[in-house]
Formats: C-alpha cells, sequence, structure tokens
C-alpha cells in the first residue's frame, strides 16, 4: 500500500508499521502465543497506523447520495502511480508492501518480489520466478472491511455488495477486475489487490462522482503494478482512465494466464479452457468480441460438468516445470 501522510505524521506511522513489518521480534514480544491471535495482533496495528492518517468517514443512508450514472461509468484523468509486492518503507513510504490490507503475508502469498525494475522483468513478470498470483493487479483509496469487521457504509456504496457478500469481515473488494485506459486509448485489465495510495477510506471517489482528493503525489487516485505499467507504457506517475468490469467482459490478454486468484485461470482448470489468441488487444474501451470457444480433445466426461457463467475466450496456460 502506498500511503504518505503529512510529514508531522509520518514518524508516528512509520513506528506503528514498523511493529507489523518485524512481526518475528514482535511476535516474541507480544502477548499472543496461537497464529491466528497473532496475525490479528498485526493486522489490527497496520489498520491503526492507517486510522491515524485517516478522517472520521461519514456513513450514506441511501445509494442515491452517489449520483452515479452507469452501473460502472468511467473515471478520467486519475494521476496513476507505480507500486509493487515487496517494496520496502522508505522516503515517501512509511508503510511497507510486504503485506497487504487484505493478506498480512502478500509477498508471500505472491510467490516473491515483484522487481520493478524492466531489466530483471519478462513478459510482464519477474525474471527470476512465476507468480502465484495475477501480476496484473491494483491499487484503490478504500478498503471495506476494518478490524476484521465490514465496514457500515459497504453495503450501501458497494453496487456488487448483495451479490458478493459471503460472511462479516471478507471484503468483497478483494480481487475485483478494473479495466485502465492510457492516454492513447490502449487498455488493460487487473484485479484489486490493495488499498491505496494515501488512505483507505474514500469511497466517494471510488464508487461516486468524486475526483481524489489532493495529496502529497499530485492527486494520486490508482496504483498500478508493474506489469500494467509495461503493457501500458506509463511513467512512474502518469495520467489513466479506469472502471469497474465484471469478469465475464475480461477479454483475452497477458492479465489471464497467471494467478490463483485470477478468475480465468480458475476456470480454466475448471474445465472451461480459454485459448490465448495472438490478435492485437483493442485499443478503444468498448468490449471485443471473444473467438468461439475451442473444444479439448479427449474422451467425452463421464458426467455433465457443472453450469458455468460464461467468461470469454479460451486460455491455455503454460505452468512452469
Amino acid at each position: 500500500m502506498k500511503l504518505r501522510p503529512l510529514a508531522k505524521l509520518i514518524s508516528s506511522a512509520v513506528l506503528a508499521v514498523g511493529l507489523v513489518g518485524g512481526i518475528r521480534q514482535a511476535e516474541a514480544q507480544s502477548p499472543y502465543q496461537a497464529s491466528a491471535d497473532f496475525t490479528k495482533y498485526a493486522m489490527k496495528l497496520r489498520e491503526s497506523a492507517i486510522l491515524h492518517m485517516e478522517p472520521q468517514v461519514v456513513i450514506p443512508t441511501t445509494s442515491r447520495t452517489l449520483s452515479v450514472s452507469g452501473k460502472y461509468p468511467w473515471k478520467t484523468g486519475i494521476v496513476t502511480t507505480v507500486f509493487w509486492v515487496g517494496e520496502p518503507a522508505g522516503g515517501n513510504n512509511p508503510v511497507h508492501n510486504f503485506s497487504s490490507s487484505w493478506d498480512l503475508n502478500w509477498e508471500q502469498s505472491y510467490g516473491g518480489y515483484d522487481n520493478p525494475n524492466p531489466a530483471n522483468r519478462r513478459n510482464f513478470i519477474p525474471a527470476n520466478f512465476v507468480p502465484r498470483q495475477n501480476p496484473f493487479y491494483i491499487a484503490l483509496p478504500y478498503n471495506d472491511v476494518t478490524h476484521g469487521t465490514t465496514k457500515p457504509e459497504s453495503k450501501v456504496v458497494i453496487p456488487w455488495f448483495k451479490d458478493a457478500f459471503v460472511q462479516e469481515g471478507t471484503s468483497v473488494c478483494h480481487d475485483r477486475w478494473i479495466c485502465i485506459r492510457n492516454s492513447s486509448g490502449k487498455v488493460c485489465y487487473a484485479q484489486w489487490s490493495d488499498c491505496g495510495p494515501f488512505r483507505t477510506d474514500h469511497w466517494q471517489y471510488v464508487f461516486g462522482n468524486e475526483k481524489p482528493r489532493p495529496n502529497l503525489n499530485g492527486g494520486a487516485g490508482l496504483d498500478v503494478s508493474p506489469a500494467v505499467r509495461d503493457f501500458l507504457q506509463l511513467g512512474s506517475t502518469d495520467v489513466t482512465d479506469w472502471k469497474f468490469v465484471e469478469v465475464s467482459d475480461v477479454p483475452n490478454g497477458p492479465w489471464a494466464l497467471y494467478g490463483e486468484n485470477n478468475h480465468l485461470v480458475q476456470n480454466a482448470r475448471r474445465g472451461q479452457t480459454r485459448v490465448v489468441s495472438n490478435a492485437p488487444i483493442p485499443s478503444s474501451p468498448s468490449r471485443s468480441v471473444p473467438p468461439p470457444p475451442v473444444s479439448a480433445p479427449g474422451p467425452a466426461p463421464t458426467a455433465p460438468p457443472p453450469v458455468q457463467k460464461a467468461e470469454g475466450p479460451t486460455i491455455i496456460i503454460h505452468q512452469a516445470q
């Protein structure tokens, strides 16, 4: 998460977050002996550091307060910065990215350090390992859970809340898909994996019509991964448009190849094979028409497969040996 508070708050934030970054040292000193209890303890420290940087949230009483036209409208002209899994705290980034807002062990879950140096990357992934999560990821400045509970405004402001809600304290935003468009009209797709930059409470922007609030990074309202940066050829600070999309609207592309959290990979493993075509990725925001599905050879199954929602063209996944 990339949170850059005012200078007078940085020292206290770094102190609190440092407790989370030094998990092994803190675990020996904390009163929590069970692993599950310590995870809650460490995440609470991380949240406490963030909450000290944010004002009180106004909770809406009705979704009409959003005044949004269209289910998922474009957010245009958004200052966009780059972040990555494993980014250490330091400089303008007092909160490290070893953890995310939803995963205390994010770097471990991802499979390693997502090195942003282009010289250490190949085909939108790190050159030295295959990530276990989608390398096309982003952060937006809202978190729908805090201290293990669902925020009260979530059920009102999140358009898909009723369809996606599973249980109290489980995020309905984690791994949600968005479409990102650069200044030339080229589009990319990525999953929501962390919260930021700067804050985790700005639902009026993420789900409404507000612009990102002024901050120390030019009013940044979107963080993107090195893979998104490279695909869209973005600078370290750039301007993009973005919007939420359904999984069924995600076309074929490099964002569909890797990740245990990737819905397209999950569907392929359940038997809904998708083939990555060599056709160019559309540069306009309109949805491309997927090619017809390709039937995999082999004997017919003994029982009919479960019915799944159509998710676009087929993708063949090449696993590293």
